[in-house]
């Protein structure tokens, strides 16, 4: 019996002796639960804690139904966001490398006209300086981690996300003052009108030299950017004061749609922005001084606005046509 006994406790510590091994090398997440299979878990169902603070929803942790937000705004909406900039970009420099810098034809002549006086020049940079931070801060947020990171770091590139989100927030309430100081300065010169349609037919003289389509202060080009301008800087800011004060959006929906109706609408309106500069600055001979020194040359107008220059110098009637001059 004894021998028997002596027999068992050998095996049981040899088994012993070789599960320790066994069970050092098992993989302690092998068998864990993954993010997918949380989710399918709970179906619907959020993940819930508790909170002693008179807001309810901050209990609230997982929302599987907003798994397919979080995916549209990481995958989605950075390339409905980047598209369209990177594009106007792209046609920008062929449209240059095709037509290259449209000159005044006639050349300058020396004499100067104001176009634009101090207080209009005052809300037009405001808007646009503005405008600028608040595009290449939000661009950051949407694209900063896989373009900026990488070049300045972990630490730079989160006290520069910082600094980003203080100016977003802030330079919106100036962006939005002068949004409506335009308006009530230029709506009156950019209702439509038929030269309008004759300007447009005519490719507004950018498409071909020599071709020069009469219009007033603002030809069809420059109201189609100010009314995006108007409009888009609208929902901009109605949009962004919604997600500045979340309890004033409404339910989480509403605001996850007022974030991804001014991430587009901000897109958009850059690219129509980066088209403007373009025009404004290399893109034109004479255009910059406009709202440079607020003065332009006198044949750089009668090209690009010769119905306002008549108009300014009296010399169109009352119905707005020439005035007819005595033969000489």
């Amino acid at each position: 019996m004894s021998n028997l006994l002596t027999r068992f406790l050998a095996v049981l510590s040899l088994a012993v002796g070789l599960s320790g091994p066994v069970i050092a090398q098992v993989n302690p997440t092998a068998s864990s639960v993954t993010e997918d299979q949380l989710f399918e878990s709970l179906g619907t169902a959020p993940v819930v804690g508790r909170v002693t603070i008179p807001d309810a929803a901050a209990a609230y942790l997982i929302k599987p139904e907003n798994k397919s937000w979080a995916a549209l705004q990481a995958e989605t909406l950075h390339l409905l966001v980047v598209g369209p900039i990177v594009a106007i970009i792209v046609l920008l420099a062929l449209f240059y490398l095709v037509r290259g810098r449209i000159r005044v034809d006639s050349g300058l002549s020396g004499r100067t006209i104001l176009r634009f006086n101090a207080l209009e020049r005052f809300a037009h940079w405001t808007l646009a300086s503005t405008f600028i931070i608040l595009a290449l801060t939000g661009l950051n947020i949407v694209v900063g981690r896989w373009l900026i990171l990488p070049l300045i770091g972990a630490d730079a590139f989160g006290t520069l996300s910082a600094w980003g989100k203080l100016a977003h927030n802030f330079l919106a309430w100036p962006f939005m003052i002068a949004l409506v100081l335009v308006l009530l300065l230029w709506a009156v010169h950019n209702i439509p009108n038929a030269v309008d349609w004759q300007w447009i037919k005519q490719g507004g003289g950018l498409l071909k030299k020599g071709v020069h389509p009469p219009a007033r202060k603002f030809n069809a080009g420059q109201k189609l950017i100010f009314w995006s301008v108007i409009l888009g800087g609208a929902a901009l800011s109605f949009t962004g004061i919604m997600m500045l004060f979340p309890a004033q959006a409404g339910t989480p929906a509403d605001w996850q749609l007022y974030q991804t109706i001014h991430a587009l609408t901000a897109a958009g309106l850059t690219a129509v922005i980066i088209a403007h500069i373009y025009i404004g600055s290399v893109g034109m001979e004479g255009a910059f001084d406009a709202m440079g020194s607020g003065e332009v040359d006198e044949n750089w107008a009668r090209e690009h606005h010769s119905l306002w220059v008549e108009e300014i110098k009296g010399e169109t009637g009352a119905a707005g046509h020439p005035k007819a001059h005595p033969a000489e």
